[in-house]
């Protein structure tokens, strides 16, 4: 007989399993959630008890829940809002962010402030820790994790940030050790508590293929402009790729002009300094202000199209970055490419000009058979240190007992 303690190959129990398929909106019911088991109405039942037991999902056994077996109406299931949140934080050059959420993706509150001392990785923690333990002291729920989200590449398994460009952190900083340490100095617990840190675009990438544009997607590449910058993550079989050591798919720092502006790297005409919003804010003729996303964000939605200056510009920056991706294309062989921040926004203002010179530049023409969207989630770096923190309970729920 099932039960639900049994682990799968890769040591996810039936219940981890369960938990994920609610958690990612693929079993809003007990029938469909019986079907992807492959297990009985009696066991997907005792899985379904469990985990309501443990304020993880709500079972509605009312009318209206969908079709079951010879067309009875199923249990529905959902997320339970009031059970427990993970603290999902995140650091860039204009301050940071803290978020509760809960399973699902779901934000349940949230605080930001600025950074104090942004060179000083202990001082840049330190409030950002407070701000999270204030969160949970006024919500009085359950924390599963902690991790935070950082604009820059993270060493496995030290967790020591390399090159952190836009935050003045000496490099080999232990971040993690940090993090965790002031985790621990404000108070925060949580039966089996889990301290971790990883790249902000990484993040963006996960929380996209779990809960936003990417979901079916099997090799996703998501692009994005950060606060400051560019950044690169590819979610393979729904695992972010790292590489041997953390530091994989520094897409920001791909080459497309070698007599382009330098870069922070040390390189030349990386997309990072090429295609962000600082360049095209000058590119556009305009004085940078002290939040360049937004400002970006703003002049091309407002003057696209009506200032020569800003046109030419976008279509400046669009081909440059076309070009990278034509190139990241040809190497990676995704089967979609999400584009954020203002990437995203110049997909809207000319997507037929994007989509054309990521064409022109893929062997054969195939690289315009690779769909471009745009990224769904607006919190996606805060939604996908959460997912990193569910992780171990999607896993087995149980350790929530200990």
């Amino acid at each position: 007989m099932v039960t639900t303690a049994t682990r799968s190959a890769r040591g996810q129990t039936l219940a981890g399993a369960a938990l994920e398929l609610i958690h990612t909106g693929r079993a809003p019911t007990r029938a469909a959630l019986t079907a992807s088991l492959g297990v009985t109405r009696a066991t997907a039942g005792a899985v379904t008890a469990e985990l309501q037991a443990r304020r993880l999902i709500t079972v509605d056994s009312g009318t209206g829940a969908g079709a079951g077996t010879f067309g009875r109406p199923s249990h529905g299931l959902a997320i339970d809002p009031g059970g427990p949140v993970a603290l999902a934080a995140q650091i860039h050059p204009d301050g940071f962010q803290v978020a509760l959420t809960g399973l699902g993706g779901r934000i349940v509150a949230e605080a930001s402030g600025e950074l104090t001392a942004p060179d000083d990785p202990v001082r840049a923690v330190s409030p950002v820790a407070e701000a999270g333990a204030r969160l949970l002291r006024m919500a009085g729920r359950m924390c599963v994790g902690a991790v935070l989200a950082v604009p820059s590449a993270i060493t496995e398994p030290e967790g020591a940030a390399v090159s952190p460009l836009y935050v003045a952190w000496p490099t080999g900083a232990r971040i993690r050790d940090i993090f965790a340490g002031e985790i621990e100095r404000v108070g925060i617990t949580g039966p089996a508590l889990m301290c971790s840190v990883a790249n902000d675009i990484n993040l963006m990438a996960l929380a996209e293929h779990r809960h936003g544009a990417g979901r079916d997607a099997q090799h996703l590449l998501v692009i994005a402009t950060g606060h400051r910058g560019v950044g690169g993550a590819l979610v393979l079989d729904g695992m972010v790729y790292t590489g041997s050591t953390g530091l994989g798919m520094e897409a920001g720092h791909v080459s497309v002009d070698p007599r382009g502006r330098p870069c922070r790297c040390g390189n030349r005409g990386c997309l990072d300094v090429e295609t962000d919003a600082l360049t095209f804010i000058e590119l556009a003729g305009r004085v940078p202000g002290t939040n360049l996303s937004d400002q970006a964000t703003a002049l091309l939605r407002d003057e696209h199209g009506t200032d020569p200056a800003v046109s030419a510009a976008a279509g400046t920056v669009i081909e440059r970055l076309g070009l990278g991706l034509a190139g990241l294309i040809n190497v990676l062989n995704p089967d979609l490419i999400l584009l954020g921040g203002l990437h995203k926004d110049l997909l809207a203002a000319d997507p037929v000009r994007l989509r054309a010179a990521v064409a022109e530049r893929s062997p054969w023409g195939r690289g315009s058979s690779v769909p471009v969207l745009s990224c769904a989630l607006d919190n996606g770096s805060l939604i996908g240190a959460a997912e990193l923190a569910w992780h171990p309970v999607l896993r087995d729920p149980g350790i929530l007992d200990a």
